[in-house]
């Protein structure tokens, strides 16, 4: 009987096994965005974590200080509300955090965002000021008011045009202490968040330590406007409109 014999083809000549590689190369460019987030999307992540954690350090330190936030009880009750009965305390907003860096796990990375170009201390204690702080303090929020504002992202001004740098926030780091109409206008800077969108975009913490990443417009509408405004004013510094009292680093 005459053998019949099989021919083997051989596997991939070097020009297809090229095109195959090809294929694939062109596949994962497409599908990688999607598959790994953008560095500056992991950023923005990061820093909306920080402010969670800051808001869960809010509500481990009120629940031992009479329910209040550090800006409402008094220095005696280790808060610092005595201090904010006069104007201008934007130079010592670092104090809100150090009062409450048992809460914030010793970490004081917590309160700078790796999108700002602020550097984290090396502890609470030691050098520790503004120029080492992201976020601003709502002084008059709480968790009676869920929507109140608590915090947020330093990279907030006044008007209708986003500021080129940060807004309410001084490099200097002197701080700021600004009474905010519910009405508006303010616009978040063209830092941090807001890098490729030319309208302003940030991040509030608010009294129920949610944290919400909204527009400029959002920011006016939703939230600003809704927000309960602050009573205890300074003596001599009442708004003439309803304001929020917000205390930047």
């Amino acid at each position: 009987m005459k053998q019949r014999m099989m021919r083997i083809s051989p596997a991939f000549t070097r020009i297809e096994l090229l095109v195959v590689v090809a294929i694939i190369a062109v596949l994962v460019s497409m599908l990688w965005p999607a598959l790994v987030p953008p560095k500056h999307h992991v950023r923005e992540i990061n820093c909306i974590f920080n402010l969670k954690e800051i808001g869960t350090g809010y509500r481990l330190w009120a629940g031992d200080n009479g329910d209040l936030v550090p800006s409402q009880q008094s220095v005696s009750k280790s808060g610092w509300g005595d201090f904010l009965t006069n104007a201008d305390q934007g130079a010592i907003c670092w104090t809100n955090y150090a009062i409450m860096q048992n809460e914030l796990g010793q970490s004081p990375r917590l309160v700078v965002c790796v999108l700002d170009e602020r550097l984290p201390a090396q502890d609470f204690t030691n050098k520790f000021d503004n120029n080492h702080i992201s976020y601003f303090v709502g002084v008059s929020a709480n968790d009676s008011y869920p929507q109140s504002i608590l915090g947020g992202d330093r990279n907030l001004g006044g008007g209708t045009v986003p500021d080129s740098q940060y807004g309410f926030s001084p490099k200097s780091g002197k701080g700021n202490d600004v009474a905010i109409p519910i009405s508006g206008p303010v616009s978040w800077s063209l830092k941090m968040h807001s890098a490729g969108n030319r309208a302003g975009v940030g991040n509030v913490l608010l009294g129920d330590g949610s944290v919400q990443h909204v527009s400029t417009a959002d920011f006016n509408q939703k939230w600003l406007r809704n927000a309960t405004p602050t009573t205890n004013w300074p003596a001599g510094h009442v708004p003439a409109t309803p304001s929020i009292r917000l205390v930047f680093p």
